[in-house]
């Protein structure tokens, strides 16, 4: 009889001492798919990080292109900058003079008309001493590259000559300076007045 219960509380006691195994298989069966369901998470938020990265890649590469076509355009506007300056600069000195000349060129058409006027022996000095001054005026406009427009003889050019009247003139072809009223001056290859001429018909 004791050795009955003694089976029976051994029987128990191994009972008791298995139902725990059995949870714990229980826990280590349930757990794998926990950690697939884990997993499959982990999945989808790394996909998810991964378009959100690719889109940020899209507009940095956009970004990036913008800026490249923006730097291009800068560049070029830099260089034509510097080209139209550069022009700018040496027309300034190729026509350095042609401020002071158009101021001069008054003054010189008054000593023309001076020296045109009948010298007496009183004035003959005081004229040559006004021929003197002009020679050093027209010698100084000369040596700045500013030259007086041949005209009498020539054939008429509008982008030379300013035609204020016109005479007929047998002798002389047509369309052919026949008197210069003004004197003209060019600066090297520009105009910086026509001169003021008459025309044969």
């Amino acid at each position: 009889m004791d050795e009955n219960k003694e089976k029976t509380v051994n029987s128990n006691e191994a009972e008791e001492t298995e139902a725990p195994e059995t949870a714990e298989a229980t826990e280590v069966i349930d757990n794998p798919e926990q950690g697939q369901d884990d997993l499959q998470q982990q999945l989808g938020s790394d996909e998810s990080e991964m378009e959100d990265l690719k889109a940020e890649i899209s507009k940095l590469k956009q970004d990036k292109d913008e800026f490249y076509q923006r730097m291009l355009r800068t560049q070029a506007e830099f260089d034509n900058f510097k080209k139209r300056s550069q022009k700018e600069k040496e027309a300034e000195r190729k026509y350095k003079a042609e401020a002071l000349a158009t101021e001069l060129l008054p003054a010189m058409d008054n000593f023309e008309r001076a020296l045109q006027v009948e010298v007496t022996d009183a004035a003959e000095n005081f004229v040559d001493g006004i021929s003197m001054v002009y020679r050093q005026i027209k010698d100084a406009l000369k040596a700045n590259d500013i030259e007086e427009i041949e005209c009498v003889g020539k054939e008429f050019d509008p982008n030379l000559h300013h035609a204020v009247m016109q005479v007929e003139d047998e002798e002389m072809e047509s369309n052919m300076v026949a008197e210069e009223l003004q004197k003209g001056y060019m600066l090297k290859d520009k105009v910086i007045r026509p001169a003021m001429v008459k025309v044969n018909k």
